[in-house]
């Protein structure tokens, strides 16, 4: 029988998620955990790099997260869940990794000098910011991982991770397979204003949010912006709401309204209900089961027991070829 290729993938702690993780990540996750054998985890240090002045939110959030995760479908018997920090070998790799990286590749990575360009500085300006893509390719290597599903813009984050993995193999001998990005395809889920959905801009719809919270915002989406009017004729292609609709409208309904706005047969109120309708029949299943894991904190606990001792049994196998090969056995 063929070895199942290893996958891994992680998730910042800093809050609750939204339909852009559902949909641009974990709709992913779900499909790779059939096929491969994926190790998904609370990214809680990371988090540090932006939360490290109010910490309470990443605990918090680790939790949560473990909870929509098992809602949406992420199956803990065929996938292994674990939180970061509890892997402690992580953070031995990442300092032994640090004294080989060259400071060049880290400056050069794109959301350190997008930081930089922006003029943002003072809370980025920490070593733990610039030095993050290190630990990110000792968090992925340390499984051996062959493959890291991740979207185009994150290209290359993962390539700096195959530079660090093939200067190490160069320098103490081949230790790690060079891990390879699985490029997956996001679907769009713009934020209730236009802009990228994310929880700092206060533009997203959780995945928690009851139908009462899901009326608000949807309410409150901006549409086609060219349309002033109820009888001005819209565009589902500049439609900042209409993304939606193929994810949880039926197909018959959404012909419906790419035919109707044009002509300005439908309002964009009148397709907010619509949607509205049909996005809290599709969140329904999801918060069923986020409210059974919150009752069940035992067996929360319990599936992230098992998660972290099946990562530590394999990060504690592989420190010991690391120490062997940089010759601190």
């Amino acid at each position: 029988m063929t070895e199942r290729k290893r996958v891994v993938s992680g998730m910042r702690t800093t809050g609750k998620l939204h339909l852009g993780h559902y949909h641009g990540v974990l709709t992913n996750w779900i499909k790779l955990q059939h096929d491969y054998d994926c190790y998904f985890f609370a990214a809680d240090w990371h988090a540090l790099t932006s939360e490290y002045q109010d910490p309470a939110i990443v605990k918090e959030s680790t939790r949560d997260i473990f909870i929509d995760w098992l809602s949406v479908g992420i199956d803990p018997e065929k996938a292994t869940l674990f939180i970061q920090s509890e892997i402690k070998e992580h953070a031995e790799l990442h300092l032994l990794l640090s004294m080989i990286t060259p400071l060049p590749w880290l400056l050069r990575n794109p959301t350190y000098k997008d930081s930089q360009a922006e003029g943002q500085g003072g809370d980025n300006e920490t070593y733990g910011f610039l030095g993050y893509p290190v630990l990110q390719a000792a968090d992925i290597i340390i499984y051996k991982a062959n493959l890291v599903p991740i979207g185009v813009d994150q290209l290359p984050h993962v390539e700096l991770t195959r530079e660090i993995t093939r200067r190490f193999n160069h320098l103490y001998g081949d230790t790690f397979p060079v891990p390879e990005p699985i490029l997956t395809e996001l679907s769009k889920v713009s934020g209730l204003d236009g802009r990228k959905m994310s929880k700092s801009y206060n533009n997203a719809i959780l995945l928690s949010d009851d139908e009462a919270t899901l009326k608000k915002k949807v309410g409150s989406m901006v549409t086609d912006v060219q349309r002033a009017r109820r009888n001005d004729p819209g565009d589902p292609e500049k439609c900042n709401l209409f993304p939606l609709h193929p994810l949880y409208s039926k197909a018959e309904e959404v012909d419906e309204i790419c035919a109707a706005c044009p002509r300005a047969e439908i309002g964009c109120v009148d397709c907010k209900k619509i949607l509205l309708k049909n996005l809290v029949a599709g969140l329904a299943p999801v918060h069923e089961k986020q409210h059974y894991y919150r009752d069940n904190h035992k067996l929360l606990d319990e599936i992230i027991a098992a998660g972290n001792d099946r990562a530590r049994s394999i990060t504690r196998k592989t420190m010991l070829e690391v120490r062997k090969a940089v010759k601190l056995s």
